[in-house]
Protein backbone atom coordinates (compact mmCIF):
# COMPACT_ATOMS: atom_id res chain seq x y z
CA UNK A 1 0.00 0.00 0.00
CA UNK A 2 1.31 3.44 -0.96
CA UNK A 3 1.28 5.98 1.86
CA UNK A 4 1.53 9.51 0.53
CA UNK A 5 1.86 12.18 3.22
CA UNK A 6 1.89 15.93 2.61
CA UNK A 7 4.06 17.87 5.09
CA UNK A 8 3.59 21.57 5.94
CA UNK A 9 6.15 23.73 7.77
CA UNK A 10 5.14 27.31 8.62
CA UNK A 11 6.53 27.81 12.14
CA UNK A 12 9.31 30.21 11.07
CA UNK A 13 10.10 32.50 8.13
CA UNK A 14 10.53 29.37 6.03
CA UNK A 15 7.45 28.31 4.10
CA UNK A 16 8.03 24.69 3.22
CA UNK A 17 5.95 21.89 1.70
CA UNK A 18 7.13 18.31 1.20
CA UNK A 19 5.62 15.14 -0.20
CA UNK A 20 6.69 11.69 0.94
CA UNK A 21 5.94 8.12 -0.11
CA UNK A 22 6.25 5.38 2.52
CA UNK A 23 8.50 7.53 4.69
CA UNK A 24 10.81 8.73 1.89
CA UNK A 25 10.97 12.31 0.60
CA UNK A 26 9.97 12.59 -3.05
CA UNK A 27 9.23 16.31 -3.53
CA UNK A 28 10.07 19.55 -1.72
CA UNK A 29 9.40 23.23 -2.30
CA UNK A 30 10.36 25.97 0.14
CA UNK A 31 11.39 29.58 0.48
CA UNK A 32 12.68 31.75 3.34
CA UNK A 33 11.53 35.38 3.29
CA UNK A 34 11.62 38.05 5.97
CA UNK A 35 8.05 39.07 5.20
CA UNK A 36 6.46 35.76 6.27
CA UNK A 37 4.88 35.01 2.87
CA UNK A 38 3.10 31.86 4.02
CA UNK A 39 -0.37 33.17 3.18
CA UNK A 40 0.64 33.84 -0.41
CA UNK A 41 2.85 30.80 -0.96
CA UNK A 42 1.51 27.82 0.96
CA UNK A 43 -1.39 26.77 -1.28
CA UNK A 44 0.70 27.36 -4.41
CA UNK A 45 3.50 25.23 -2.99
CA UNK A 46 1.02 22.44 -2.18
CA UNK A 47 -0.26 22.46 -5.76
CA UNK A 48 3.28 22.49 -7.17
CA UNK A 49 4.52 19.63 -5.00
CA UNK A 50 1.54 17.42 -5.86
CA UNK A 51 1.99 18.19 -9.54
CA UNK A 52 5.73 17.46 -9.41
CA UNK A 53 4.97 14.20 -7.60
CA UNK A 54 2.39 13.27 -10.25
CA UNK A 55 -0.30 12.43 -7.71
CA UNK A 56 -3.86 13.55 -7.28
CA UNK A 57 -4.67 15.24 -3.98
CA UNK A 58 -7.25 12.49 -3.37
CA UNK A 59 -4.39 9.97 -3.17
CA UNK A 60 -2.99 11.54 -0.01
CA UNK A 61 -3.05 9.30 3.07
CA UNK A 62 -2.48 12.03 5.68
CA UNK A 63 -1.33 15.59 6.29
CA UNK A 64 1.44 16.45 8.75
CA UNK A 65 2.05 19.95 10.07
CA UNK A 66 4.56 21.64 12.35
CA UNK A 67 2.66 22.15 15.59
CA UNK A 68 4.98 24.86 16.96
CA UNK A 69 6.35 26.66 18.77
CA UNK A 70 7.10 29.53 16.42
CA UNK A 71 5.41 32.38 14.62
CA UNK A 72 1.81 32.75 15.78
CA UNK A 73 0.59 33.83 12.35
CA UNK A 74 2.61 31.20 10.54
CA UNK A 75 1.32 28.42 12.78
CA UNK A 76 -2.28 29.60 12.28
CA UNK A 77 -1.87 29.50 8.52
CA UNK A 78 -0.34 26.04 8.57
CA UNK A 79 -2.98 24.70 10.95
CA UNK A 80 -5.87 26.12 8.94
CA UNK A 81 -4.54 24.67 5.70
CA UNK A 82 -3.81 21.25 7.21
CA UNK A 83 -7.16 20.98 8.96
CA UNK A 84 -9.04 22.16 5.89
CA UNK A 85 -7.40 19.52 3.72
CA UNK A 86 -8.00 16.78 6.29
CA UNK A 87 -11.68 17.72 6.56
CA UNK A 88 -12.17 17.86 2.79
CA UNK A 89 -10.31 14.63 2.04
CA UNK A 90 -11.36 12.66 5.12
CA UNK A 91 -7.77 11.83 6.05
CA UNK A 92 -5.90 12.01 9.38
CA UNK A 93 -3.90 14.94 10.76
CA UNK A 94 -0.42 14.40 12.19
CA UNK A 95 1.26 17.09 14.33
CA UNK A 96 5.01 17.22 14.99
CA UNK A 97 6.71 19.92 17.00
CA UNK A 98 8.97 22.24 15.02
CA UNK A 99 12.02 21.82 17.27
CA UNK A 100 12.04 18.04 16.96
CA UNK A 101 11.81 18.43 13.18
CA UNK A 102 14.89 20.67 13.30
CA UNK A 103 16.78 18.10 15.37
CA UNK A 104 15.82 15.39 12.88
CA UNK A 105 17.55 17.38 10.14
CA UNK A 106 20.60 18.09 12.30
CA UNK A 107 21.07 14.47 13.39
CA UNK A 108 21.99 13.52 9.83
CA UNK A 109 25.05 15.79 9.94
CA UNK A 110 25.87 15.68 13.67
CA UNK A 111 25.18 12.12 14.88
CA UNK A 112 27.64 12.11 17.81
CA UNK A 113 26.80 15.28 19.72
CA UNK A 114 23.89 16.82 21.65
CA UNK A 115 21.50 18.75 19.41
CA UNK A 116 20.30 22.21 20.47
CA UNK A 117 17.29 23.31 18.38
CA UNK A 118 16.57 27.04 18.45
CA UNK A 119 13.66 29.01 17.01
CA UNK A 120 13.73 32.78 17.30
CA UNK A 121 11.26 34.24 19.80
CA UNK A 122 12.46 37.87 19.36
CA UNK A 123 15.06 39.87 21.25
CA UNK A 124 17.29 37.47 23.24
CA UNK A 125 14.57 34.86 23.70
CA UNK A 126 14.37 31.54 21.90
CA UNK A 127 12.26 28.42 21.81
CA UNK A 128 14.50 25.47 22.61
CA UNK A 129 14.77 21.76 23.15
CA UNK A 130 17.78 19.51 23.64
CA UNK A 131 18.19 16.00 22.23
CA UNK A 132 21.20 13.82 23.00
CA UNK A 133 23.15 11.73 20.50
CA UNK A 134 20.91 8.74 21.23
CA UNK A 135 17.81 10.67 20.16
CA UNK A 136 16.52 11.14 23.70
CA UNK A 137 15.04 14.50 24.67
CA UNK A 138 17.03 15.72 27.67
CA UNK A 139 15.42 19.15 27.95
CA UNK A 140 11.76 19.78 27.30
CA UNK A 141 10.58 22.53 24.99
CA UNK A 142 10.64 25.94 26.63
CA UNK A 143 10.91 29.64 25.88
CA UNK A 144 14.19 30.91 27.35
CA UNK A 145 15.97 34.24 27.66
CA UNK A 146 19.55 33.54 26.63
CA UNK A 147 22.82 34.68 28.21
CA UNK A 148 26.46 33.52 28.17
CA UNK A 149 25.85 30.63 30.55
CA UNK A 150 22.62 29.27 29.07
CA UNK A 151 22.56 25.47 28.60
CA UNK A 152 26.09 25.06 29.98
CA UNK A 153 25.07 21.78 31.58
CA UNK A 154 24.49 20.30 28.10
CA UNK A 155 27.90 21.16 26.60
CA UNK A 156 29.32 20.20 24.20
CA UNK A 157 26.50 20.69 21.70
CA UNK A 158 25.74 21.93 18.20
CA UNK A 159 23.12 24.64 17.85
CA UNK A 160 21.06 25.56 14.80
CA UNK A 161 17.78 27.01 13.57
CA UNK A 162 16.73 30.61 12.99
CA UNK A 163 17.36 31.46 16.65
CA UNK A 164 21.04 30.50 16.43
CA UNK A 165 22.61 33.38 14.51
CA UNK A 166 22.08 35.99 17.20
CA UNK A 167 23.90 33.85 19.78
CA UNK A 168 27.25 33.48 18.02
CA UNK A 169 28.91 36.39 19.81
CA UNK A 170 27.68 35.77 23.36
CA UNK A 171 28.37 32.03 23.02
CA UNK A 172 31.87 32.47 21.58
CA UNK A 173 33.44 31.14 24.78
CA UNK A 174 31.19 28.09 25.13
CA UNK A 175 32.02 24.52 24.22
CA UNK A 176 29.57 24.46 21.34
CA UNK A 177 29.44 24.96 17.57
CA UNK A 178 26.91 26.57 15.28
CA UNK A 179 25.56 25.10 12.04
CA UNK A 180 23.88 27.89 10.09
CA UNK A 181 22.97 25.54 7.23
CA UNK A 182 20.21 23.84 9.23
CA UNK A 183 16.90 25.67 8.90
CA UNK A 184 13.29 24.67 9.43
CA UNK A 185 12.02 22.47 6.60
CA UNK A 186 9.06 20.20 5.96
CA UNK A 187 11.51 17.44 5.08
CA UNK A 188 12.28 17.17 8.80
CA UNK A 189 8.77 15.78 9.29
CA UNK A 190 9.01 12.94 6.78
CA UNK A 191 10.36 10.10 8.92
CA UNK A 192 8.56 11.18 12.10
CA UNK A 193 5.20 11.58 10.36
CA UNK A 194 5.42 8.16 8.74
CA UNK A 195 6.20 6.58 12.12
CA UNK A 196 3.16 8.30 13.64
CA UNK A 197 1.02 7.21 10.68
CA UNK A 198 1.98 3.58 11.19
CA UNK A 199 1.15 3.85 14.90
CA UNK A 200 -2.06 5.76 14.09
CA UNK A 201 -1.07 8.64 16.35
CA UNK A 202 -3.45 11.18 14.88
CA UNK A 203 -4.90 14.49 16.10
CA UNK A 204 -8.57 15.33 16.51
CA UNK A 205 -9.07 17.56 13.49
CA UNK A 206 -11.98 19.39 15.09
CA UNK A 207 -10.20 20.37 18.30
CA UNK A 208 -6.47 20.38 17.58
CA UNK A 209 -4.67 23.72 17.94
CA UNK A 210 -1.00 24.62 17.41
CA UNK A 211 1.45 24.66 20.31
CA UNK A 212 2.08 28.39 20.67
CA UNK A 213 3.94 28.17 24.02
CA UNK A 214 3.64 31.94 24.45
CA UNK A 215 0.56 34.16 24.30
CA UNK A 216 0.15 36.16 21.11
CA UNK A 217 1.03 39.85 21.48
CA UNK A 218 -0.10 42.02 18.62
CA UNK A 219 2.31 44.66 17.38
CA UNK A 220 1.32 48.30 17.21
CA UNK A 221 1.67 49.92 13.82
CA UNK A 222 3.72 53.07 13.68
CA UNK A 223 1.85 56.22 12.80
CA UNK A 224 2.60 57.63 9.36
CA UNK A 225 4.78 60.71 9.37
Amino acid sequence: MSTYILHLETATKVCSVALSLNGKLIELKEVEEDGYSHGENLNCFIEDVLKQGSINIKNLSAISVASGPGSYTGLRIGAASAKGLCYALGIPLIAIDALTCLAELAAEFHPEITLCSLIDARRMEVYNSMIDKDGIQIKEISADIIDESSYSEYEPFVYFGDGADKLQDIWSGKNCIIDTSIKSSAKGQVKLAYEKFQLQKFEDVAYWEPFYLKDFIAGVKKAKA
